[in-house]
């Protein structure tokens, strides 16, 4: 059989097609942009005892590691004896000074609830609240409850997003 002979068929071309990997690092890439500029929101996830939530596009194992506190803790704001609006207040001062000292992993301390009316965790519902609102959300990739060395079903992780001067 000669090199030339006609009868075999032709060696098949592997197709390279833009839809594969290019594709993927194009949305990837999208995804990352829509994040830092605050144009996704967050996807929320509550048990009785744990919240957790993360920008959409966000990568699954970044949550996975702040869920099991891999993520070293930079600064922390205790909540306990303040009122719902003297909390609001001091989460989003807190979160604002965090982001412009350039901190990428806070703790967030709300308590359990113990010592308010019915034992009913106030703080920790209302920050679920002011971290899923607009205002906030634009400056977070993922909130997640703390290990229990961290104070746990009393305590939230919050993973910021950083602080990048726009250039005009």
């Amino acid at each position: 059989i000669g090199a030339h002979d006609e009868s075999l068929p032709p060696e098949p071309r592997i197709k390279t097609s833009p839809t594969g990997k290019e594709q993927e690092e194009a949305e990837v890439m999208q995804a990352l942009r829509d994040l830092v500029e605050g144009e996704t929101s967050p996807s929320i996830h509550q048990t009785d005892e744990a919240i957790e939530g993360a920008v959409a596009g966000l990568d699954p194992r970044i949550v996975r590691k702040l869920r099991r506190g891999e993520f070293s803790v930079q600064d922390h704001l205790d909540l306990h004896g303040h009122t719902r609006k003297e909390a609001h207040e001091k989460v989003e001062r807190f979160l604002l000074d965090s982001i412009a000292q350039g901190k990428r992993c806070v703790l967030i301390i709300h308590g359990r609830g113990h010592g308010s009316k019915d034992h009913i965790p106030v703080l920790k519902n209302a920050l679920k609240s002011w971290l899923e609102r607009r205002a906030l959300r634009k400056k977070i990739l993922a909130f997640a409850t703390a290990q229990a060395c961290d104070g746990g079903s009393g305590a939230v992780y919050v993973l910021l997003k950083t602080h990048r001067p726009r250039i005009h």
